[in-house]
């Protein structure tokens, strides 16, 4: 009975001391730990803390690139324009500017090749060089060449840029205009006519010595002038049909009897619609211009 006895007393404290040596191990484990965890924690703050800041950053360029495009909503005498850029990625590669010159309202719709932060980098430089040669040069084909020259004189690996520029005579209505390589603006008569803007040249920073010419036509009272990117007619639906120039073109005469505004933001709800549950690929920008009054003949 004692040599029974004492070999359960021996599996007692060799049982004992293995699950205090478990309960130690456990312990310095944990303890060794706790450092370790403390460490992933103040770096997962810190990266936290980093994309806040970062998102911050990003909306208020944001806020500055839309103010850099001017008004949303002007009037001027018997014209009436509404604008509005919608960036796929917080930042656009499209863009609108617009200014008074002489009396004359000049605006410009483009299209920066690319998306997000790098297209938006040239976003304020190509502006600029926009704003500073009309205000010399006054001429829409003379402005879009000096900018194709200053691009590629840059010696930089220039985005591709197409643009719609167009100078109005408020008095007359005149429109001067050139066009880029951009998708055509639309006239839309009184009447329902509808004319396409295609005169001007090639695309910005592709050619050196490229030539430009300006067209011109005659806004009427009651025309309206829609301008556009190409994120409308390209945008897709969930069968990968594009709206396409056809879908603009109905949406704008469906509109067109609207204050500028309200036809702008029915076009975009109309892509929209037809895009369905289709994420938007491309940035989208739009520029409605409406002369009020009856036509008359000139």
């Amino acid at each position: 009975m004692l040599f029974g006895g004492h070999l359960s007393s021996v599996a007692q404290i060799r049982s004992r001391y293995q699950n205090t040596k478990r309960t130690d191990f456990a312990a310095t484990n944990r303890t060794a730990g706790r450092p370790r965890h403390r460490a992933l924690e103040d770096q997962l703050a810190s990266l936290k803390r980093e994309h806040d800041d970062l998102r911050r950053a990003v909306y208020e360029a944001a806020q500055v690139q839309r103010r850099l495009c001017g008004p949303r909503h002007l009037r001027a005498g018997p014209y009436e324009l509404a604008s509005e850029i919608f960036p796929v990625r917080h930042l656009s590669g499209d863009f609108i500017t617009l200014m008074q010159i002489e009396g004359d309202l000049v605006f410009a719709i483009g299209d920066i090749a690319g998306k997000g932060l790098t297209a938006a980098m040239w976003f304020t430089n190509v502006i600029g060089m926009i704003r500073r040669q009309m205000t010399t040069v006054g001429d829409p084909a003379a402005a879009l060449s000096a900018v194709n020259r200053d691009l590629l004189l840059t010696g930089l690996e220039v985005p591709l840029t197409t643009l719609f520029l167009a100078r109005v005579n408020l008095e007359s209505g005149e429109l001067t205009y050139c066009n880029a390589g951009h998708p055509p603006a639309l006239l839309l008569r009184e009447n329902r006519e509808v004319e396409e803007l295609r005169a001007g040249g090639p695309v910005l920073g592709a050619l050196s010595g490229a030539s430009f010419a300006n067209g011109s036509e005659r806004l009427c009272p009651g025309t309206t002038l829609l301008a556009y990117s190409d994120g409308i007619p390209e945008c897709r639906n969930e069968s990968g049909v594009e709206f396409g120039a056809k879908g603009l073109l109905n949406a704008a005469r469906t509109f067109s009897g609207c204050k500028p505004n309200v036809m702008l933001f029915s076009v975009l709800a109309a892509v929209e619609d037809f895009a369905g549950s289709q994420r938007r690929e491309d940035d989208v920008a739009l520029v409605v211009l409406h002369r009020f009054g009856s036509c008359k003949k000139y």
